[in-house]
C-alpha cells in the first residue's frame, strides 16, 4: 500500500484540538477593512472549528494529524 501524503494546503490552514476536532482561522480579514466594524474585526481574530459535515473530509487530508 503506498504511503498516506499530508494535504499541504489543508495542513497549513487547520491544527487539531484535544478533542479530536479541528479549528481554522476566519476568513474575511485580509483586506477592504476600513468598512468593517471595529466589532467585527476583533470577532474574526478568534478562531473557528470546523463544521461537523467537513470534518471526515479534513481528516481525510491530514492522515497524520
Amino acid at each position: 500500500m503506498p504511503k498516506l501524503k499530508t494535504h499541504k494546503g489543508a495542513a497549513k490552514r487547520f491544527r487539531k484540538t484535544a478533542s479530536g476536532k479541528f479549528k481554522r482561522t476566519q476568513s474575511h480579514r485580509r483586506h477592504i477593512l476600513t468598512k468593517k466594524s471595529t466589532k467585527r474585526k476583533r470577532h474574526l481574530r478568534s478562531p473557528a472549528l470546523v463544521a461537523d459535515q467537513d470534518q471526515p473530509a479534513v481528516k481525510r487530508m491530514l492522515p497524520h494529524s
